[in-house]
């Protein structure tokens, strides 16, 4: 509530994807820089998140070139961060959608060859970038990565947020990501057949988000099948680029013994750290007049480390 969501000052661009859509894209070109630090936000968050605000700011104080990939519908309008651009095409993003993801970091990479590539994603995104990790574990692109409050199991964490605190943390989400849906559903009916409208406007939990309509209009069979394909618990093994996770026990998107399980399944390429406290993406330390917000700290001193 207190942190500057238009800290750093961004030059948006459009990248054109190969189903025809737009991929909203925010920059920081620093003159002279070697090191790029790609970021992809949470779930229903954007450029503007404060999470990505913070880490774009250190970056920058290192002299590192910033980009930040909005997930299609996620992009918020310059001058009104409560209204967001929706995409073109009859779908939406998900926790295991990494094309977008692999489109923009090869974009970069053609772009900027002699650049150093890093890439930090947060909660959903951070799911998103071990999944790309996992399936294409000879990757070149980018030489190391970080994943902040990575729900790693995503039937676990949609279970576990249907109680207590989890509730109203879910209960935002679902709303806004049910009004995303319903407007595909409108614009697109021939691609969106499967999605139960009807149940959207009654959908309380993520089972049902995704039952109604993350899985009908991405080809799964149903939430279930959805999870079990999506989750980057099943793919962490494979990952052979050096990456940094970090979570917290007390994290409310995820029960503390799917970190254990973490622990068991991950490769010796993959780092985990696990606090006690932190919460999700949260990990504030310092003091209350000053506070400073020691995941995001650690993930470009993980950047910083490897990019000389």
């Amino acid at each position: 509530m207190v942190r500057p969501r238009q800290r750093v000052r961004f030059e948006r661009e459009c990248l054109t994807t190969p189903d025809g859509d737009e991929l909203v894209v925010d920059h920081v070109n620093t003159p002279g820089a070697t090191t790029r630090v790609l970021m992809l936000h949470g779930l229903e968050g954007s450029s503007s998140s404060v999470y990505i605000q913070g880490m774009a700011a250190q970056a920058l104080a290192l002299g590192f070139a910033v980009s930040v990939m909005n997930f299609r519908g996620c992009a918020r309008e310059p001058g009104n961060l409560s209204r967001m651009i929706p995409n073109h095409r009859p779908r939406m993003y998900h926790s295991g959608e990494t094309t977008d993801f692999a489109f923009f970091a090869r974009a970069m990479a053609d772009r900027e060859p002699d650049v150093r590539r890093f890439a930090i994603g947060v909660s959903l995104g951070g799911n998103v970038l071990l999944k790309w990790l996992g399936d294409d574990p000879g990757q070149s692109v980018v030489s190391g990565t970080v994943a902040l409050s990575v729900p790693y199991d995503l039937k676990a964490g949609a279970t576990h947020l249907e109680n207590g605190l989890g509730r109203l943390y879910a209960a935002s989400f679902v709303r806004t990501l049910a009004a995303k849906a319903e407007r595909v559903a409108r614009l697109f009916p021939d691609a969106a057949k499967g999605v139960n409208v009807g149940g959207l406007r009654r959908a309380t939990t993520f089972h049902e988000i995704d039952d109604f309509a993350t899985a009908p209009l991405h080809g799964f069979r149903d939430a279930e099948d959805y999870w079990e394909r999506c989750s980057s618990l099943r793919v962490i093994g494979r990952i052979t680029t050096p990456t940094l996770c970090v979570s917290a026990m007390d994290d409310p998107f995820l029960p503390p013994r799917v970190l254990n399980e973490v622990t068991a399944v991950k490769s010796d390429a993959v780092e985990l750290v696990v606090t006690r406290t932190g919460g999700h993406i949260g990990f504030v330390a310092g003091s209350p007049f000053r506070p400073r917000y020691w995941a995001e700290e650690k993930a470009i001193a993980f950047v910083a480390t490897r990019s000389t």
